[in-house]
């Protein structure tokens, strides 16, 4: 993909987070000017912005949601992006194009169902986080931006996100299938995100929800004998529904029910997976790892 001429600048929130470190060293490696914000941090005044890219947000998976949680998680996404916005629009700014990230849980709890972008959110938590985040960010179409909501899987890569995790207890001979093994792991490699994104800044038709997943899908116990087979160990543990949803309330959601996701617009879009298929993703990354 060629960038324009001339670069752009492209200002990016959550720039030291693991996508945002991959995404800041494409970008200025194709020539783009880029302008890294941490949480919190104000865009420079004055500074014409070209595009945005959206990453900041408070990990999900980490603590169980209690009520204090919960207001964490809302507001590290929500008022994160409803400051940006109104930080672009008192400094007169009006980028063209504004990718934010949301996430599958969009969709909340779903089975085998196959999800496209037309799917609809569920009143539950997971849901009602992505979905009010996504609201916050169409307001950038006010400033005359093309908004972009990149509903992301798990990001799986050597250097973060959740492959390091996941891979550990499997290396240990501790890994597990959890509850039923049959729910949906979305998922998609880190290479394949940072090019979604790139994709999603150049295509001037591109708008909308886009999920952020692989097209070869697989479900956790797939996932798992997977990691187990490329790292040369056994899987042989397992642990019950019931034991996770007592530890961790309506988190574990996010281990236990899964969601069958489909990237229908990326692909619809002329959009090219580098890594479409799970093991040979998981033998490049975890070859060194």
């Amino acid at each position: 993909m060629t960038p324009p001429t001339p670069p752009r600048c492209i200002l990016v929130t959550g720039s030291t987070g693991f996508i945002g470190r991959h995404l800041l060293a494409r970008l200025r490696a194709r020539g783009d000017q880029v302008i890294g914000l941490r949480r919190g941090e104000r865009p420079p005044p004055g500074q014409h912005i070209d595009a945005v890219v959206n990453l900041a947000g408070a990990p999900i998976l980490g603590l169980p949601w209690t009520a204090a949680r919960r207001r964490q998680l809302l507001s590290s996404r929500l008022d994160t992006t409803r400051a940006l916005i109104q930080a672009l629009a008192d400094d007169g700014q009006h980028p063209p194009v504004f990718v934010s990230a949301s996430a599958i849980g969009y969709y909340g709890v779903r089975g085998d169902e196959p999800l496209d972008e037309q799917a609809a959110p569920q009143p539950i938590f997971q849901s009602r986080l992505c979905r009010e985040w996504e609201e916050v960010a169409c307001t950038a179409e006010g400033l005359g931006s093309r908004v972009v909501r990149l509903r992301l899987g798990v990001v799986l890569g050597r250097d973060g996100g959740a492959l390091p995790q996941l891979a550990l207890p499997v290396r240990l001979g501790l890994g597990a299938i959890l509850g039923s093994g049959r729910q949906g792991a979305p998922w998609i490699h880190i290479e394949d995100v940072v090019r979604l994104i790139e994709f999603a800044l150049d295509q001037p038709q591109l708008a909308g929800a886009v999920n952020a997943v692989a097209p070869g899908h697989v479900t956790h116990a797939q996932m798992q004998r997977t990691l187990a087979r490329v790292l040369h160990r056994p899987l042989w543990l397992r642990v019950p529904a019931f034991v996770l949803r007592a530890a961790l309330g309506e988190m574990a959601q996010l281990l236990v029910d899964g969601q069958h996701v489909v990237p229908a617009r990326a692909l619809a879009a002329g959009f090219t997976f580098a890594h479409p298929q799970l093991e040979p993703a998981l033998q490049g990354l975890l070859r060194q790892a």
